[in-house]
């Protein structure tokens, strides 16, 4: 089976290295990526994990700021099959049904819940105890494309985005393995999606991670965990960001907003609850434990966090 994989980030890792491992049963005869970024202070270009992964496996590596760019190379390389795991690009119908098998994505959620580009910081700001894997045949849609194989995952309590990431990653590996092992013999039946339980994962812009002292403790402790590592969690302590890296919501009352240290604790309060700070960041430091934060910068009695000016 000749297969092209599509992908960038580190997520997309373990998939195309499931791949690569198949050979020479199955053979990864091209990778396509998006092409080098700046990144970094310097702003230096980079290449995403998955060319510098496909560099590493010996596998062709193209960068099309297009697709149709690749169109011509594509067509040549006449692939069985495309496995797609956070490309990045819309695939348009040429390409949909180049392939005889299809074009196989692997989506971090069970759809239909949580379509769309951030599916993984939406089931933890959604209060989901579960989430999972699901691998599916793309179509002109937004992840709308009929199920070939599901893998439940539970989410942890103390899951960041980032952590559920990596592990729904190492279970999308081989299920994407098992699907286009399935599908090369025959043996999986597409079902469709049913529109009915259908969420939209929208993507996440900067201002999401500003912190409304009006919402509850335990949703606070959910933003701050699922918009990490990016956009990150933020308030403001007198006129100055303050970012938020870990928090947890403790049962008490305190007006919202406002800031206590107690003992070696530093809590703020919420519409229900207080949320108890546990890292914070103040502009060009370094991360900190909260209460070193707070020794230093002395708190007074009945201080609020989010006031502007």
């Amino acid at each position: 089976m000749r297969i092209v994989f599509c992908g960038t980030p580190e997520t997309a890792v373990p998939s195309l290295r499931e791949l690569a491992r198949r050979s020479p049963d199955w053979s990864v005869t091209a990778v396509l990526t998006q092409p080098d970024r700046p990144s970094g202070r310097g702003r230096r270009e980079t290449a995403s994990p998955i060319k510098r992964a496909a560099i590493d496996l010996g596998i062709p590596v193209y960068t099309p700021a297009k697709l149709k760019e690749a169109r011509s190379t594509l067509e040549s390389l006449a692939p069985d099959v495309v496995a797609v795991v956070a490309y990045g690009h819309i695939f348009r119908k040429w390409l949909l049904t180049l392939p005889p098998l299809g074009c196989v994505n692997v989506h971090f959620s069970l759809l239909p819940r949580h379509r769309g580009v951030a599916p993984v910081a939406w089931a933890i700001l959604e209060g989901d105890r579960r989430t999972g894997v699901t691998t599916m045949l793309m179509d002109r849609g937004v992840d709308t494309g009929a199920i070939l194989l599901t893998e439940p995952v539970t989410i942890h309590p103390d899951d960041t985005a980032a952590r559920l990431a990596e592990r729904l990653a190492g279970v999308g590996a081989p299920l994407l393995a098992r699907t286009l092992a399935g599908l090369e013999t025959g043996t999986i039946v597409p079902r469709a999606q049913g529109e009915g339980d259908a969420t939209y994962a929208r993507r996440l812009e900067k201002e999401d991670g500003r912190i409304d002292w009006s919402r509850s403790a335990e949703e606070l402790s959910r933003r701050v965990r699922g918009l990490s590592p990016w956009p990150g969690t933020f308030t403001t302590y007198r006129g100055r960001r303050l970012g938020i890296h870990a928090a947890r919501p403790l049962p008490g009352e305190l007006p919202p907003g406002e800031l206590r240290c107690v003992e070696s604790s530093v809590v703020v309060g919420t519409g229900e609850g207080i949320l108890e700070l546990l890292r914070v960041q103040i502009p060009g430091k370094a991360i900190t434990e909260a209460d070193a934060w707070a020794r230093g910068a002395r708190p007074t009695v009945g201080e609020q966090l989010g006031v502007s000016g």
